[in-house]
């Protein structure tokens, strides 16, 4: 279940981060009230599954999943540019998302 828990708080990381790119600083009312609400549910998420999980590999694979999540977004959906090095440093992440899981 925590792991769980963890999963769905990592995928809204991604949604709140890209919510906030759209909501342009701030400016945009609607972006900015629905990334503030799913980053707060996103924690939320999190705080629950750190009741059963230990800080430091739950948060790493908090953010590693955010952080993938949003860099291949912005690469498939908003163009960003995606180089080899971006490509290697990605699936690092990947990799020690899924040591970190394994090693729980």
């Amino acid at each position: 279940m925590a792991w769980g828990l963890l999963a769905l708080a990592g995928a809204l990381e991604i949604v709140w981060a890209l919510a906030l790119k759209q909501a342009d600083g701030f400016t945009r009312l609607w972006p900015s009230l629905l990334g503030v609400g799913i980053a707060m549910a996103s924690l939320v998420l999190l705080g629950l599954a750190l009741k059963h999980l230990p800080v430091g590999t739950a948060y790493a694979i908090w953010v590693g999943i955010g952080a993938f999540g949003v860099a291949v977004f912005g690469t498939l959906v908003l163009g960003e540019h995606m180089s080899a090095t971006k490509l290697l440093f990605l699936a690092l992440i990947v990799v020690g998302v899924a040591g970190l899981r394994m090693t729980e």
